[in-house]
């Protein structure tokens, strides 16, 4: 499974990787299939947002700091409880539709791998599936009284 690494320099920092991500996808040959997005760590995570102007990525920054600060009443000792938290809430996988051999997003998205415990060397896997691994029949009652 292709695996992105990533270094990064704050401690609360959103980093777009959508060129990175779509050059696995080209590299993969899929025209037409699902992209699996998915971090292997539990102070980090992934999100899809605005990536046309930067100020929205140090906005939602700034929001989770504001919202789970560093410093509370955490009972977890290594002093990165908000730093789980944050990773909680957003997430640790995405889903993305590839087709003509290209992210599905939307005009101004754009993927971004969440740091809340920087600056440390991260990775991201990322696993392409062709749509024909995907088509399955399945047969549905929508008989409902």
């Amino acid at each position: 499974m292709p695996t992105l690494s990533l270094k990064t320099d704050r401690r609360t920092q959103l980093v777009e990787v959508t060129a990175q991500v779509q050059k696995v996808v080209a590299s993969s040959g899929v025209a037409t299939g699902i992209c699996y997005l998915y971090v292997p760590h539990t102070t980090a995570a992934i999100t899809i947002n605005e990536c046309a102007d930067p100020d929205v990525a140090e906005d939602i920054e700034g929001a989770l700091d504001r919202l789970i600060p560093a410093t509370g009443p955490y009972r977890h000792s290594e002093g990165n409880s908000d730093s789980h938290v944050k990773a909680v809430l957003v997430g640790a996988s995405q889903i993305i539709h590839v087709e003509g051999g290209k992210l599905v997003l939307g005009r101004w998205q754009g993927v971004f791998f969440c740091e809340f415990d920087g600056p440390r060397e991260r990775k991201l896997q990322v696993k392409i599936v062709n749509e024909a691994g995907l088509n399955r029949t399945v047969a549905i009652d929508t008989d409902i009284r």
